[in-house]
């Protein structure tokens, strides 16, 4: 899953000028998106490469290398701000989840109303059917019997 971020708090959050973020963009070192004529940096393909441009003090030999205070504190920051981005778009993807949800549950609540005054009418409409035809059997049977003995005298 990708973060997106905007390039100039990327920059911020890193501790790098947004010409050298760029840069390492167009080389293809770090995934970027351009949307609205805003430039997004995908937080999770940067971040082992920021780490890695930072500056490591080496004092002397590969196995005594020490990482300076103010390049632990720059990393610690930048992963617990990353962190907190994370968190917040979590919160956020939550509470539209949530809305979502909601609004289906009244969809679908309206919907079964619906369906059970269409199931009414339908049932109304029905026994309104049966009583019509029942008057025209009658009718028929009526007229029949009556039209019948008409025929009939007017033979003899």
């Amino acid at each position: 899953m990708s973060i997106w971020i905007l390039l100039n708090e990327f920059a911020s959050m890193v501790g790098k000028s947004e010409d050298e973020i760029m840069n390492l963009c167009n080389s293809g070192e770090i995934e970027h998106k351009e949307e609205d004529g805003e430039i997004y940096v995908d937080v999770g393909s940067s971040a082992q490469l920021v780490l890695k441009n930072n500056s490591v003090v080496a004092s002397g030999d590969d196995d005594d290398r020490q990482i300076s205070h103010s390049f632990a504190e720059k990393t610690i920051g930048t992963i617990i701000a990353f962190h907190e981005r994370v968190l917040d778009a979590k919160e956020e993807t939550l509470e539209a989840l949530r809305r979502e949800n909601k609004f289906l549950k009244e969809g679908l609540i309206s919907m079964q109303e619906i369906y059970d005054e269409d199931r009414k009418t339908i049932e109304t409409l029905t026994k309104q059917l049966e009583v019509a035809q029942e008057e025209l059997e009658f009718m028929k049977r009526k007229y029949k019997l009556m039209w019948g003995q008409v025929v009939e005298n007017h033979a003899k």
